[in-house]
């Protein structure tokens, strides 16, 4: 079993080096180099998750590798996409990230952190909401896993270019 805890502020730098780097290393050969690097210098800097983690409406929780270094982390907080239409905002909430290490792959973190974000958002909501990429076929997979169905668009901007992601929804 993986054991997690809650990001602290001092967690900040290290977070925002981790999910940059997990983002890079999925998703950065698709991006023209200047367009992924305005969008990584607004997208999770270490102020908007010092900010966040200040917020009791966000959380982050943390696995970290035998090293001590972060393996994994789930970001959980108030949904920031527009919801197709039809689908309920009000008592909902967002996986907004939930990103494993490569090296931590096939471990089990992916699995307790999802795990453990959906019962945080059951403590708070009856649905819960979360976008991926058309193009992550792998993640899909995992989201469907845990219930998850495909409810509508989501444009996710990256500097110029516009991806199509889709938004899930498990109802809790």
């Amino acid at each position: 079993m993986t054991n997690l805890i809650l990001a602290r502020d001092e967690d900040a730098e290290a977070l925002s080096r981790f999910a940059t780097e997990a983002f890079k290393r999925t998703f950065g050969h698709i991006y023209d180099p200047a367009d992924l690097a305005t969008f990584l210098t607004d997208w999770n800097p270490p102020e908007r998750i010092r900010a966040q983690l200040a917020d009791p409406d966000w959380t982050i929780a943390l696995a970290r590798g035998e090293d001590g270094e972060i393996a994994g982390f789930v970001k959980m907080g108030p949904i920031d996409f527009n919801l197709p239409a039809g689908q309920p905002g009000n008592d909902a909430t967002e996986l907004h990230q939930l990103y494993v290490g490569e090296a931590a792959k096939g471990t089990g973190i992916a699995a307790a952190l999802m795990e453990w974000g959906i019962a945080w958002a059951r403590e708070r909501a009856s649905i819960l909401y979360l976008s991926v990429f058309t193009e992550n076929p792998r993640a899909q997979a995992f989201y469907r896993r845990y219930g998850f169905v495909d409810v509508g668009r989501n444009p996710f901007r990256v500097g110029n270019h516009i991806d199509e992601d889709r938004i899930w929804r498990l109802d809790l």
